[in-house]
């Protein structure tokens, strides 16, 4: 039996997110933005929530390529909110929309979101040495930094909180716990 975070429960759904992506370095602009949406889509709720409709929000923003939901328009956005397969909630919709063109204006400045969201830890992913749930934080100061710059940008459902499961998701910070059989695994692919 493998020591894991004890977040990720028994779901094999969570299991396989756990054991496979969640922590490892990302740098492909559309999974940065995919997730930028997804962890705003979960605010409220639980992730596995989100998890299970992963593959029907990839299906509804067109592979989260940002130029084209970017271009939805207001009737894509009222046939979204129709879609049981995603989290009907006009704010979190309209923000994805929102998000996609404020993503393609940094991916223009910056040459790639990548570039633009590691600069906030040096490119390099943070380790931490944390040995139980209770010590991982709600956020922190580069989640407030990133909040804070992505707002001042247009961004929105990008909160501290949001940011701070943002960078985890994507392995801006190495939040396994010591005991997880990933905390080194993970550990080792930023080196």
């Amino acid at each position: 039996m493998k020591n894991r975070c004890e977040w990720s429960g028994s779901d094999p759904l969570y299991l396989t997110y756990h054991d496979e992506e969640w922590g490892v370095p990302a740098h492909d602009d559309r999974h940065l933005f995919e997730m930028l949406v997804l962890e705003g889509a979960q605010s409220g709720l639980s992730w596995l929530t989100i998890l299970r409709k992963r593959e029907n929000y990839r299906r509804a923003f067109h592979g989260f390529d940002p130029g084209k939901v970017a271009a939805f328009s207001q009737a894509d956005i009222e046939r979204l909110l129709t879609d049981p397969g995603i989290v009907r909630n006009r704010r979190k919709v309209e923000a994805a929309v929102n998000n996609a063109g404020r993503a393609l204006e940094v991916m223009k400045e910056f040459g790639s979101l990548s570039a633009f969201l590691w600069s906030f830890v040096d490119h390099r992913p943070l380790q931490n040495t944390r040995t139980s749930l209770r010590e991982i934080p709600a956020r922190t100061e580069q989640s407030d930094r990133i909040s804070k710059e992505l707002k001042k940008r247009g961004f929105s459902f990008v909160g501290p909180t949001i940011c701070y499961a943002f960078m985890q998701a994507v392995g801006m910070v190495n939040d396994h716990v010591v005991g997880c059989f990933r905390h080194e695994e993970v550990k080792r692919l930023a080196e």
